[in-house]
């Protein structure tokens, strides 16, 4: 009886949780970078992740908002003319946002993945070692620039690269910074 009680405790604790947040959904890539800026500019919590299946349309990202502040975002928005094609409650799991974040230790190196972009960086002297993934046509750019140099000499790719590669990378980067703050 106790388990079941906690199963039923858990699942109402998610719809709960899910109540709390929505997603805004872009039709283009673009759109996307630039209302995240806009909104962390403005001060919100807001991050970029994956679109649940069931939502998926042009493009790959998605942002996960306070659902609470629906009407205050929608109209910095609008203001600066980056309008989501819909804005959709987390109200059931299939709807949930897919995490773009994946990491993993390969012997002495940690492996940041961001969406479909992967950073490894040796974990004892914080150089990068790789730059792998996407199809976009800066990714072999970015690698250059970036293979050999610890994380603090490494340029951002957010201002050398120009394409959804370039970002999810800037999403590594930014992770693989978090993670190294825990060594």
């Amino acid at each position: 009886m106790l388990e079941l009680f906690k199963k039923k405790k858990a699942r109402t604790a998610g719809r709960a949780e899910n109540r709390g947040r929505g997603i805004l959904v872009f039709d283009h890539t673009s759109e996307v970078i630039r209302a995240e800026a806009l909104l962390k500019s403005e001060g919100w919590t807001v991050r970029v992740m994956g679109p649940p299946p069931e939502i998926r349309s042009g493009c790959d990202l998605v942002i996960e908002f306070p659902l609470m502040e629906e009407l205050n975002i929608l109209r910095t928005l609008e203001a600066s003319e980056v309008v989501p094609l819909q804005v959709v409650p987390v109200s059931s799991p299939l709807l949930q946002p897919v995490e773009l974040f994946q990491t993993k230790v390969l012997g002495g190196y940690l492996m940041v993945r961001a969406a479909n972009m992967k950073l490894t960086v040796d974990m004892e002297t914080r150089t990068v070692v790789n730059v792998s993934g996407g199809g976009c046509p800066d990714v072999p750019y970015l690698a250059q620039e970036m293979v050999g140099k610890t994380l603090e000499e490494a340029p951002e790719p957010r201002a050398i690269g120009h394409t959804l590669c370039g970002y999810a990378l800037q999403l590594a980067c930014e992770e693989m910074g978090r993670q190294c703050s825990q060594w």
